[in-house]
């Protein structure tokens, strides 16, 4: 009785739907805290964390919700005619790293009391996930134990109002979608995901496994172009183009500021490796689409379902930018990969190195005093990742034509 009502599909969605509203009121309760100058000083090359850039919000308030200000006056700044991509000190910290167009798409959150906004936010954070797990092609109890195992790090990525959860689910609602034969779909949560982070441009490749491709192309440009020009309804096209270099320059700039939780972060932090940035992007991508030649067994759901696996690893763990709410696209990769493999015991203690390194180091079950000696400095948050990546590429390149799909998703 008790297994019937975890693993209940309404349960999990109560839960979910639960979690966006427990933490408006946990982020609205803490308030706001004035700014602190660092006690040590921040690498230089970051375009905020440097010393010029943080002295210019000495005295000001810096809101526990801040990521969702920096969402919601993305929109103002955009009617007021001002440049998107630079530091505003007296509205919220960090910088505004997203499209023009997410502005536009973000303004009936913006226009609502904070209360109401950011519970809006989070609610299409966590049920954009969770109705895109529950329409991957997996059995139903494997569904919901994923979403269960999901918990966690949807709780760290809603808890810094981040876009990552929505992410995750675009990413996952293009390839459900490509498989259902809905490509008028499949093609606008690509183009919705490209325009909030520019990786999720990424699942385009998985139009590649599925028929009727000309109409996904078709669909992808249509709604590249209508989504492009949402902002024209408050600016005019000379100041949308404007904005438009000004994200690129950021983009530019931001591109050498740090490591991340990824594998230049990996390298530098165990290995002492540094300026290899490019070299490695480059690998990345060349391993990337290399199990892409194994055109045979495009339309093996299996391999389908591992590919995903490894996108969502990839786009993760290659990010420069990666930060531990970010790893919820990465886990939702390794879930799949999980529950698409046989159950060997290799795999469990794999899958239990990710669940325990990956989601559990951040939380309280680890002292500080660890977390801050070891797991932060050696970024142990991605390492588990990035060796199942290894794995799952691995797994694509020589995976037997002849695998059985049946039976092995209902094991």
């Amino acid at each position: 009785m008790f297994k019937q009502i975890v693993l209940n599909t309404r349960t999990l969605f109560m839960v979910y739907a639960l979690l966006a509203l427990v933490t408006v009121i946990q982020n609205l309760a803490l308030g706001s805290h004035a700014f602190t100058m660092p006690t040590t000083a921040p690498p230089g090359h970051d375009i905020v964390n440097n010393m010029d850039s943080l002295k210019r919000y000495v005295g000001k308030q810096v809101s526990h919700i801040n990521n969702y200000t920096v969402f919601k006056q993305s929109w103002f700044h955009l009617q007021q005619n001002k440049n998107l991509y630079i530091i505003h000190a007296n509205d919220h910290f960090d910088l505004y790293k997203y499209s023009p167009s997410f502005a536009v798409l973000f303004a009936p959150m913006a226009i609502l009391p904070d209360f109401w906004g950011l519970l809006v936010w989070n609610l299409l954070n966590t049920l954009v996930l969770f109705v895109a797990i529950r329409k991957l092609p997996l059995p139903t109890n494997k569904l919901n134990i994923i979403l269960w195992l999901m918990v966690i790090e949807l709780l760290t990525s809603i808890q810094n109002e981040q876009s990552n959860a929505l992410m995750a689910g675009l990413m996952i609602l293009t390839f459900t979608s490509l498989q259902n034969g809905k490509s008028i779909w499949a093609a606008l949560w690509v183009v919705l995901a490209m325009y909030i982070k520019v990786y999720g441009a990424v699942a385009f490749c998985l139009f590649l496994f599925f028929p009727n491709k000309p109409k996904f192309i078709l669909w992808s440009v249509i709604w590249a172009l209508l989504i492009f020009c949402l902002p024209l309804l408050v600016v005019p096209l000379p100041q949308l183009l404007w904005q438009y270099q000004n994200w690129k320059s950021l983009l530019a700039a931001d591109q050498s500021g740090s490591y991340g939780l990824s594998v230049m972060g990996w390298l530098h932090a165990w290995f002492h490796i540094e300026g290899i940035k490019n070299m490695v992007m480059l690998a990345a991508v060349i391993l990337f689409v290399l199990p892409l030649v194994r055109i045979k067994l495009y339309r093996n759901t299996i391999f389908q379902l591992l590919f995903l696996a490894n996108m969502l690893l990839w786009v993760i763990i290659f990010n420069h930018k990666a930060e531990s709410p970010t790893y919820i696209i990465a886990f939702a990769g390794a879930c799949i990969w999980y529950f698409t493999s046989a159950r060997l015991t290799g795999h469990k203690v794999m899958f239990a190195l990710v669940f325990i390194f990956t989601c559990l180091s951040v939380t309280d079950l680890f002292p500080h005093s660890i977390k801050n000696s070891l797991f932060t400095p050696y970024v142990i948050k991605a390492v588990p990742c990035i060796f199942l990546w290894m794995f799952i590429e691995l797994k694509l390149l020589f995976m037997p034509l002849n695998t059985q799909v049946n039976q092995q998703l209902a094991n």
